[in-house]
Parts: structure tokens; C-alpha cells; sequence
């Protein structure tokens, strides 16, 4: 049954905000949105939960959501034995995460559409992600799986608490340090060495399919480069992206990356495109920009910009957070193309010339269909370029007329925040100043929409607020603030930093370890706060916070905001020395911590001082300005000399050493590197 046949139905998610949960409010099952509602009724009637995550551009949960959901005998069966209970994971990430965890322990494979069993007090029991309506392949029928738990629910209700009990006793068990662990540049270097040695020499990326951009262990790899100096650092991330500005994951027509490859060459990708993979590309694109010289990488960052404004940009500044796989019920149908389509196009003569550039064949290369790209080695002149550039916008136009796939508009503040982070910090590595305008306007949106006095909030759509915020928007955005604060030098940008600072650590903070936990303190419709401190698709909020941390103490000469950082990230590394690589954001927050540099520009005539402290990359330099000596911290060991100079000049410190004054801005970046 498809779901136009329900359109005279409605359910309660016609009241939702959440693209994601629209998308089922013609569903015939009963769905409730998670509150208070839905677990009051749980507990009223006395019947199991049943719990169903997804997000807007998951291609599995539409699958499950066609086959099942649409359906009105699977649907009877739901609506009788449980109550159902849809949620957007990027709305609710915090109970994604418990979850999540939950079907983990139980030995399960993680992944999405995630659908657990959960007791009338919300208590997971068992779970899975896709169950299909027919049996098949060795996997029992939904129905079948529906019957079976609520008959265990009513007749074997001790397999139900055996579950349970053994579930919570885990989930709740916190990871206590059994001793310290010493980490240090030694070790950080010999994980960069081994993760180095577990990428792709041929296709760039971890070895194997599927493919995902990894932007956090790029990242790594780059740091260890400028630690030591060996090149292979830098020409391993280097090539690998390469390979994905080349690859069919790149949309070459619109810009902008999918979520990842099915294939190990980077061909065929999982066709959404989520904010948070383009933030992080985005910087990483420019710091290899910045240090090879590639212009590829920056027009990748134009493309991808591009995009950001034509396509994910709401009226009022802010950034969309996905765009779905599937149009029309296919995935990556708006994106393929055949041969006669662009012949038709553009032409006899110049689709031949297109289609050898961007590898388009008659049978073509991916299920009868092209996938367009640019791995196979051609040279092309400048002439070459332009005229594919001419093509290309051709055939964008046309395109555009395509059914589109669905975008997800909700605005989530941790997503935005990597945006807008990214944007500044690649703007000036990038030559492109405007880029910081795009970040203000996205910025001034979410501090004056999405927040509640000195707290944020997580998800804003159509004037609705989802409140309270989660870590991830705190320290994503605090991120932001301070990236903004350097660049443009205005002191209101830090002073949000240290109220949303201040916001985070008094409703997040885990007093026994110095993290955070992703819900806040007041958060009353979770069964526990979770507080996994690995890294996911996004870098995790504990190791963005430790970064914020690490660059207040600088930019506020306070001492206190290090020890923070220092606690957290003892702390946390120590407990998790077995599965560092899973905490590669953290193991970058350390690098910043031990090899940071501050570059104090006195505000004489000091513009282009400013500009050469911008353009050294932003992994590991904070940018003072300081008219006179007055406007450093005290205990600052360039208090002495900027009193000592006059005129414009720069000093870098590192740790309690500063330089001799730095007068020609082409010497900056060459003084960091003395001072290191």
C-alpha cells in the first residue's frame, strides 16, 4: 500500500516539525511523538514499546517505512500490541544514543532504521535496525517479530526482566579510570603512524568498502605531519582527498559530498548529503589548500559553498541539515544520468567530449546508469576546464528540473555550529572573506532564535524550539563563537562563549570525570543522561569541548579553563586507553593542547599582521589583539615585550616562551614554526 493511498489519514505526527516524522503522519500506524504522552500511555495500557528511530535522508527507513508502516494489516498488529513511538535521531540524538547502546550490548550490529523493544517504562529489552514485512534471506517477517515479544511481554515476562536487568546494569555502569595513562606527542605520533598505515595507497580512505570521508582521523594524520615533518602524513590525507573530490561521492554538477562510498574507489555513494560531513570536508579541503598548493581542493570548497548557499540555506541565514538518497522512490535517481540524456543536452560533439572526462558510457558504469566523476587520470588544458565547466552548468540547469529529493530544513545548532566554524576557519585559507558573512548571519540566527537566556536549544523548525540544547550544541557552538571572535576581532563573540561556557558547565558537566553528558540536567523524559564519549559521524562533544577549553585559557588568560581541559582529557583518555582511535577528536584536542600558539598582534596599523595570523592554519594557533600591553592577562609572558615595542609587530608564544617581535607579516607562519 503506498502512502498516497493514506492520505485522508492522519496520525499525531501531523503535528510534528521534524521532516522525518512528517514523512509518516499518513502512516496508518498510531505513531506518538516521545514525551511524556506517549510513556504515560505506555505505562496506562500496560503494553510494550515499540521504538522506531530514523532520520529525513536514511534510504533503510524508507524501505521499512514502504513495506511496513504504509501497510494497514502490519499497522493493526502495531497499533494492538505496542505503542509505537517514532523519533528523528537528529532531533533526539540523546535517546538515539541510549538506545543505540542498548541493541550494542546485546551483541547486534548498530545502524538505522533503529527499532527497539522497549518495557512500559521505556527500559530497552531487545532490538534491531531493518526488519523486512516478508521473511526472507533467513530474517523472520516484522509481524512475526511483533508477536513473538508481545507474546514474552504477556506469558514469559521473566525473559523480559532477565533483558532488562542485565541492559540497565550496563548502560549505567560509568567507565571509572583504573590508573593513569600517559599520553603524550610519543604516543600520538605512533597512532598516527599505525592509523596511516591502515589507508588505502591506491584509492586513498581506509582500506576496504564501504568508504566514509573520516574526516577526524584525516585531521590526525595532518597534525602528525606538522609534528614530525614527514610528508607521508600530509600526502596520505592529501591524496585520499583527492580521490573523494574525484569520485562519484562528490556531486561534480552541485557540490558537495554524500554521506559516504559503497565501493572501495569512491564510485558509488550513499546519495544523502548531510551538513556535518560538508562542515568537516570544508575545513579540511582548505588546510590542504593551505599546505600543497592544490587548487583542486580549493575549488571543492568553492563548489561546496556553493551548494551550502543555493540549496541548504534557510530565508533566514541558517543551515538545513540534509538532503534525502531517494526521489521519486529511487535512490540517487536525481543525481544519475545516461548518455542520450546528455547528448540531448549539450549535443553530439561536446556530450563525447563531457563523457570521457566524467567517465559516461553507454551501458554506464553503475546499474545500466552514469554516476558522474573524474578517477580515471586525464590531463586537461585550462581551455579544457572551462569549456567542462560551461558543460557542467548545462546540465545543473537541467537537473534542476528534476523531481528533487527531500530536504530536511530543521536547523540544528551543533550541526550549524560545525558549519559555521568551518566556514570561518577555511575563509581565509581559501581567499574568501565573504564566506565569514554567511557564518555571522547563520550565527546571530541560532543565538537569537535558538536560544533561552543563556542556553540553547537543539532543533529549531517553522518557530518551533526543541528544549533544551545537548552537549554537541554547546561546544559546537562555543566552537563557533570563538572561531568568529579570532577572525573578526569582536569581543562579543568570546563573551558569548564564556555565558554559553558557563550554561554548558552548570547543566551538563559530570562532576566525577570533568566531561559532559549529552542531556542536560533538567532533561526529565530520558530513562538515564548518556555520556559516551566516542566520536560518531560528528567529532564527540567532549573532545570539541576540550578544544574550547584549551583556547579560552588563551584568549581569556584565565588558567582554570586549561586545568578543565586538562582533567577532561586525562580523564577520559585514561579510561578509554584501549580504544583510543575511537576517541580521534579527543587525541586532536590533545595534540592542540600541547602544541598550541598563541600570536599576539599589537592593533597599530597592525591589519596585515592580523591577516598572516589568520592565514596560519587553525588547527593550533589562537589569535590575540592587543592595543597595549594592558589588554593582555597579566601572568602573559608577552606582557614585557609588547610594552618594550612600538609600532605594529606580532609575537608567538608557546607554552611560557615568546618570540622577538615579528614585523614582516610574510615571517609569521615561519616564526610559528621556529617557536614549535
Amino acid at each position: 500500500m503506498t502512502s498516497s493511498a493514506n492520505t485522508a489519514h492522519e496520525n499525531r505526527l501531523a503535528s510534528a516539525t521534524s521532516p522525518y516524522l512528517l514523512q509518516h503522519k499518513h502512516n496508518p500506524v498510531d505513531w506518538w511523538q516521545w514525551g511524556p504522552d506517549a510513556l504515560e500511555e505506555a505505562r496506562r495500557s500496560n503494553r510494550p514499546i515499540l521504538l522506531s528511530v530514523g532520520y529525513a535522508a536514511c534510504h533503510w527507513c524508507h524501505v521499512m517505512a514502504h513495506e511496513s508502516f504504509e501497510d494497514e494489516a502490519t499497522a493493526r498488529v502495531m497499533n494492538e500490541l505496542f505503542v509505537n513511538i517514532k523519533v528523528d535521531r537528529e532531533e533526539r540524538p540523546d535517546i538515539d544514543q541510549i538506545y543505540m547502546n542498548a541493541l550494542h550490548m546485546l551483541g547486534e550490529q548498530g545502524g538505522w532504521p533503529l527499532t527497539m523493544f522497549l518495557t512500559p517504562k521505556a527500559e530497552p529489552v531487545w532490538g534491531g535496525t531493518y526488519f523486512p514485512k516478508d521473511s526472507r534471506f533467513g530474517r523472520p517477517a516484522f509481524v512475526d517479530v511483533l508477536r513473538e515479544v508481545s507474546r514474552l511481554f504477556r506469558e514469559e515476562p521473566q525473559k523480559i526482566e532477565q533483558n532488562r536487568a542485565s541492559l540497565l546494569a550496563q548502560l549505567a555502569q560509568k567507565a571509572r579510570p583504573e590508573g593513569k595513562v600517559t599520553i603524550g606527542v610519543k604516543e600520538l605520533d605512533a597512532a598516527a603512524m599505525q592509523v596511516g598505515n591502515m589507508f588505502d595507497p591506491v584509492h586513498g580512505g581506509l582500506r576496504g568498502a564501504p568508504k566514509f570521508p573520516q574526516p577526524g582521523l584525516l585531521e590526525m594524520l595532518w597534525r602528525a605531519g606538522e609534528r614530525t615533518g614527514d610528508k607521508r602524513f600530509f600526502e596520505t590525507v592529501a591524496h585520499s582527498l583527492e580521490r573523494m573530490s574525484e569520485g562519484g561521492i562528490y556531486d561534480h554538477l552541485g557540490g558537495g559530498f554524500s554521506r559516504y562510498s559503497v565501493d572501495e574507489r569512491w564510485l558509488v555513494p550513499h546519495f544523502e548529503k548531510m551538513l556535518y560531513d560538508n562542515a568537516q570536508l570544508l575545513e579540511l579541503l582548505a588546510l590542504a589548500y593551505k599546505g600543497t598548493g592544490n587548487a583542486l581542493f580549493a575549488q571543492r570548497a568553492r563548489e561546496t559553498v556553493q551548494w551550502l548557499t543555493r540549496e541548504m540555506t534557510t530565508k533566514e541565514g541558517a543551515f538545513c541539515a540534509s538532503l534525502d538518497a531517494d526521489s521519486e522512490g529511487e535512490e540517487g535517481k536525481f543525481y544519475v544520468w545516461s548518455k542520450n540524456e546528455i547528448v540531448e543536452l549539450i549535443g553530439p560533439e561536446a556530450g563525447n567530449f563531457f563523457a570521457r572526462h566524467y567517465d559516461v558510457t553507454d551501458e554506464g558504469n553503475f546499474e545500466g546508469h552514469n554516476i558522474l566523476n573524474r578517477l580515471d587520470k586525464i590531463e586537461r588544458s585550462p581551455a579544457e576546464e572551462e569549456r567542462l565547466a560551461s558543460l557542467r552548468a548545462i546540465l545543473l540547469d537541467a537537473r534542476a528540473g528534476r523531481v528533487r529529493p527531500g530536504l530536511d530544513d530543521k536547523v540544528l545548532a551543533d550541526w550549524n555550529g560545525l558549519m559555521i566554524a568551518a566556514l570561518v576557519n577555511a575563509a581565509p585559507l581559501v581567499g574568501e572573506p565573504g564566506w565569514i558573512g554567511l557564518a555571522k548571519r547563520a550565527f546571530d540566527f541560532i543565538a537569537t532564535n535558538m536560544t533561552r537566556g543563556d542556553r540553547l536549544g537543539h532543533s529549531w523548525r517553522e518557530g518551533q524550539l526543541l528544549f533544551p540544547g545537548l552537549a554537541s550544541d554547546f561546544a559546537a557552538m562555543i566552537r563557533a563563537a570563538l572561531a568568529l571572535h579570532e577572525a573578526m576581532g569582536e569581543r562579543a563573540y568570546l563573551e558569548q562563549a564564556l555565558r554559553w561556557q558557563s550554561a554548558f558547565d552548570a547543566h551538563y558537566a559530570d562532576a566525577d570525570t570533568g566531561g559532559y553528558y549529552l542531556s542536560a540536567d533538567d532533561s526529565s523524559d530520558l530513562l538515564l543522561r548518556p555520556h559516551a564519549t566516542t566520536d560518531d559521524a560528528t567529532p564527540n562533544p567532549n573532545a570539541v569541548a576540550a578544544g574550547n577549553l584549551v583556547r579560552l585559557a588563551a584568549l581569556t588568560g584565565d588558567p582554570a579553563w586549561r586545568d578543565k581541559a586538562d582533567r577532561l582529557i586525562e580523564n577520559i583518555l585514561s579510561a578509554n586507553a584501549r580504544n583510543l582511535f575511537g576517541h580521534v577528536a579527543l587525541i586532536n584536542a590533545l595534540d592542540m593542547r600541547l602544541r598550541l600558539a598563541e600570536i599576539v598582534v599589537t592593533l597599530q596599523d597592525a591589519e596585515a599582521l592580523v591577516k598572516a595570523a589568520l592565514d596560519v592554519p587553525y588547527l593550533n594557533r589562537v589569535l590575540l589583539r592587543a592595543a597595549t600591553a594592558a589588554d593582555l592577562p597579566a601572568s602573559h609572558p608577552a606582557q614585557a615585550k609588547l610594552t618594550a615595542v612600538s609600532g605594529a609587530a606580532a609575537f608567538i608564544c608557546v607554552g611560557e616562551r615568546c618570540s622577538l617581535p615579528v614585523t614582516e607579516p610574510a615571517e609569521i607562519a615561519d616564526a610559528v614554526m621556529r617557536m614549535r
